[in-house]
């Protein structure tokens, strides 16, 4: 019987995944699933909040990807731990980028400021490795700095470490140590018309 292969890519907005899931699909002869397509097709005449936001019930987006099958796919989204359960898939690569750079990433994209800052918190911490880490077992989660890296290095690293089923070898990424100043944070989370502004009494 042959075996099944799933592979899933996650990560805070902005940190490649729609780069890097169509080229890693590619590499290894898997179906790309976008996370977000789903939602979208799976919550028909639903209005998007601004931004580009659908608010989505994960039970439903569950049930469709459930029904399109996990074999042979590559199931990309920053909700794959919200709507997948642990053993469903055989490999999982989050992707990481360093916080200032992706605020850059999320302003050059039209995020507006609270957006950027909510995400920007997330990467910070480890949101989405941690629910990762949590929802899919520590064996079976990666994580991929993609802050200067091509996208196509990334894939290959990622088809690399799923062909020969390593185990991640490097402490997890804490962003945090690198912002140990009031300085270092007021950058990632004041907007630049914020740091500007003459001071009032």
């Amino acid at each position: 019987m042959k075996a099944r292969r799933s592979l899933g890519v996650t990560g805070t907005p902005c940190t490649g995944k729609k780069s890097v899931s169509p080229i890693l699909a590619s590499i290894l002869g898997m179906a790309p699933v976008d996370i977000n397509v789903v939602a979208r097709a799976s919550h028909p005449g639903e209005r998007e909040a601004a931004g580009g936001e659908l608010a989505v019930d994960t039970r439903v987006v569950r049930s469709a990807l459930l029904k399109r099958g996990l074999d042979d796919v590559l199931i990309s989204g920053h909700l794959l731990a919200d709507v997948l359960a642990r053993g469903e898939l055989e490999f999982v690569a989050v992707l990481r980028c360093e916080p200032l750079v992706l605020k850059k990433r999320l302003l050059a994209r039209g995020y507006a400021h609270a957006k950027v800052v909510e995400n920007v918190e997330a990467e910070l911490i480890g949101v989405v490795l941690d629910a990762a880490v949590r929802t899919f077992g520590k064996t079976r989660v990666h994580e991929y700095d993609t802050t200067e890296e091509n996208p196509q290095v990334v894939a290959r690293r990622i088809a690399g470490d799923y062909r020969s089923r390593a185990r991640q070898g490097q402490p997890w990424r804490d962003w945090t140590l690198d912002y140990d100043s009031s300085t270092k944070l007021r950058a990632l989370f004041v907007s630049e018309g914020e740091r500007r502004a003459p001071a009032s009494t």
